[in-house]
Formats: structure tokens, C-alpha cells, sequence
């Protein structure tokens, strides 16, 4: 339970992917991922509907994990804190109907108590007596249920000590900013940045954006991250620093399971890098898709094809020793990197937290020097994560992946050393 003493505590400030862990941002899934059906989770931008009494179970390990590590926030309860505060509230009720185009709503909203109206903000309200059923018997919910809102990663990100709030690409997942661009500037008190505020057009998401060292950004390029949004980062750190390097990576469009550059991509720490081999090698669905290596000099800005990420990392004084996702074998690749095999969550240098279905990619980071533990054996206190200077905390999970992600996208770093 978030309490507003240790709030007051933390301070918005992330200089890497790797750093120890301070304060974290999670949503444990609710009733919002049942309230969808196989007819209307292809908008929900689901593959498949997911069953939450298992979903419960494999999330309660994974952030048990993290509750043994650090102090976690916990969106629901942020958010009840929010709707305490009587000019937030109305702000944030009027626009959230605004989006989803149920302006009725706002009276009936606005009644309820705290803990209530945050509950109806994520899992969505259906029709109300007085208005004609026929309209919403399709959709069945007015106010539309955030189906994706424990991929906290998404629509905000940490960036050095500041919040990125994501312009979604997506209607459904539009709320969500809202949500959290309140929770950042009242309760947080930190400063949000936000690349439609510079284009309508800039698009960013957080499973796009990483922090591979205080002066350089890794980004991907892709159907959720946009020239425009990349070029309003590059733009904004060349008028604030003298020095700062983006390196951006293209990727396909399709399938569904290469949305973000942390489904190909993630820091182990600073010298581990978990990677899907075709984006290295340039084969497959990478072939011809562009490495880039952006320099901001003392506010002019310029552009250089790299050869891959790892040779992109290199130039920039990181030499990371790479380990593939799904191990040698191109098959092995495949099926892994489909279930968020590349994506996995640094809790601090090389201590990291991904799902055990996975056999081939934990194979390779045992390999690498990862002595491998379970996640119920870290919650049960059978084991102590800080026995061990270099682990992989694997957690079951047969429903979380048809969501569509990892251990990355479920989590928001607030806080790193």
C-alpha cells in the first residue's frame, strides 16, 4: 500500500536502465482485463483474452519480487489519493468522459467516493439508467475499461528527472496519460514533458525509450514510436545539454510481438544486454532496418547509419557483451522472442527479473554468469535476492504474455540510484 509519507520521500530521477531500484510504479491487473471478449480484444489490441484468477496468481510472484526489493506504488492507490484532492478530481473526471465521449457520465462519477471513482477510471463503467441501452449494447461499457494499464511502462516514463508522458498511438490507451500525468505533477511533484506538446503528430511509448546512460537514450522506431517523437527528444536534449546521443533502432511493423524496441532489446546492466539475434545480425524481418546513431553537439544535431545496436553501443563507449534471446537456435529465437523472451527488468546491475516459460533465454543468462531463482522462493523468503551478485528472477506465467508483454513493460522505475 502506497502511503503518502514515503511519496513525499521520493524524488522522480532515473540515469540508467540498470541502477539500483528505489521506488517502482505497478497496477495490479483487475477486473478491467476480464472486460473484454474475444470480439472486442483485437481493439483492446489484445491477440487473446486472458483469465484473471491465473493472472492473479503469476502477478502476485512477480511483484511479491519486488516488494522484497524496494518500495512500490501501486497505481489504484495513487489514484484514490488523487481523487481526494476536490480540483483534481473534477479535471480529471471531465476529461477522461471527454475522450471516451461520455460527458453524461460526469454527474454520476463525480458521486461516488474515492476509491470507488478510481476503480470506475480503470475498469470502466457501463451504461447508465436513462440512456438507451441499444447505443452501447456492443461495447457494453461507456467509459471504457484500461484493459492495458498494468503495462505501466507505456504511457509513462521516467527520463533522467523528469516523467515522459507518451502520446499512445492508440484511442484505448489514451486515459491512461491522464492518469498519470496527475499522478506525476500532484502527487510526485515532477516536471512532465510530452512530444504532442511540440507536434500533434510525435508519438513516443515507454516500451520504446531506454536509458543507457545519463548523456544517451536507445530508441526504437516503430508502429508505436515515430520519427517526429524521436526527433522531439533529440531536439529537446540538444537546447538542454551540450553533449547527448540517441541511438534508434527500426522495427518491423508486424507481428503484433515486435511493438517496442524492450521485446528485442533490454539492459541486463552495464555490461549484460539482452538481445533477439536477427536485429543484430539484420536478417529476417530486420533486413534494411535502419541503426541510427543521432548526436547532439553544442545544439547542432547529426546523423549516422550504424551497423547494429551493439556496434552503435560501442561507438558510444559501451561494449556490451550480448546475450540471445532464445539462444543459438533461429527456431528457438522465434518462439521465445514471441513471449517476451528479450524483455526482462533490471532491479539493479546485473540483477534482473523475466518469465521462466522461456527455457532457452534462461539457459543463455545461466550461461552468461546468472545464477537462476524463483520467484516464489524470493517471496516465500526461502531465498534472498541479495545473497547473489548476479541472478535472474524468473516468475511462471502462461497468461500474462498473451498480453502482449514482459517484465519491462509491467513495471515504471521512479527512483534509481
Amino acid at each position: 500500500m502506497s502511503e503518502i509519507l514515503d511519496i513525499t520521500k521520493t524524488k522522480v530521477n532515473v540515469g540508467s536502465e540498470y541502477g539500483h531500484l528505489n521506488a517502482v510504479l505497478l497496477h495490479r491487473p483487475g477486473v478491467e482485463i476480464e472486460r473484454m471478449t474475444p470480439a472486442t480484444a483485437n481493439d483492446a489490441l489484445y491477440s487473446d483474452i486472458l483469465c484473471k484468477h491465473i493472472v492473479d496468481k503469476e502477478y502476485g510472484n512477480f511483484c511479491g519480487v519486488f516488494e522484497k526489493w524496494t518500495q512500490v506504488f501501486y497505481v489504484e492507490d495513487l489514484l484514490a489519493q488523487l481523487m481526494d484532492m476536490p480540483e483534481v478530481r473534477k479535471e480529471m473526471v471531465v476529461e477522461c468522459c471527454r475522450l471516451d465521449e461520455c460527458d453524461f457520465l460526469v454527474d454520476y462519477l463525480m458521486g461516488l467516493d474515492s476509491r470507488a471513482l478510481a476503480k470506475g477510471l480503470i475498469e470502466g463503467v457501463d451504461y447508465r439508467a436513462g440512456v438507451d441501452p441499444e447505443i452501447f449494447a456492443e461495447a457494453r461499457y461507456t467509459l471504457k475499461p484500461l484493459y492495458n494499464l498494468f503495462f505501466t511502462r507505456d504511457a509513462s516514463s521516467s527520463v533522467y528527472n523528469e516523467v515522459l508522458i507518451n502520446s499512445m498511438s492508440f484511442r484505448v490507451r489514451q486515459r491512461e496519460t491522464v492518469i498519470y500525468k496527475s499522478i506525476f505533477k500532484h502527487i510526485f511533484k515532477a516536471n512532465t514533458i510530452c512530444a504532442m506538446d511540440a507536434d500533434p503528430e510525435g508519438r513516443t511509448e515507454g516500451g520504446d525509450v531506454q536509458i543507457a546512460a545519463p548523456d544517451f537514450l536507445c530508441i526504437g522506431q516503430g508502429i508505436r514510436t515515430n520519427v517526429k517523437g524521436i526527433n522531439y527528444l533529440a531536439q529537446k536534449f540538444a537546447k538542454e545539454r551540450k553533449q547527448f546521443r540517441i541511438l534508434t533502432q527500426e522495427l518491423p511493423h508486424h507481428p503484433d510481438s515486435f511493438i517496442h524496441l524492450d521485446m528485442v532489446h533490454t539492459f541486463l546492466g552495464a555490461h549484460d544486454l539482452m538481445v533477439y539475434k536477427p536485429m543484430i545480425d539484420k536478417t529476417g524481418l530486420f533486413a534494411g532496418k535502419a541503426t541510427t546513431l543521432i548526436t547532439c553537439d553544442n545544439g547542432k544535431i547529426t546523423y549516422k547509419e550504424m551497423p547494429n545496436m551493439l556496434e552503435g553501443l560501442k561507438a558510444c563507449g559501451m561494449e556490451m557483451n550480448p546475450v540471445f534471446c532464445g539462444g543459438g537456435d533461429l527456431w528457438y529465437q522465434d518462439r521465445d522472442q514471441w513471449h517476451s523472451g528479450a524483455n526482462f527488468f533490471a532491479l539493479d546491475d546485473g540483477k534482473v527479473i523475466g518469465y521462466e516459460r522461456n527455457l532457452h533465454t534462461i539457459e543463455s543468462l545461466n550461461k552468461a554468469g546468472f545464477e537462476v531463482l524463483q520467484a516464489e522462493d524470493v517471496c516465500s523468503g526461502k531465498v534472498d535476492m541479495h545473497d547473489y551478485k548476479k541472478f535472474v528472477v524468473t516468475f511462471k506465467a502462461s497468461e500474462l504474455p498473451r498480453g502482449g508483454g514482459g517484465a519491462r513493460c509491467m513495471t515504471m522505475p521512479i527512483n534509481r540510484d
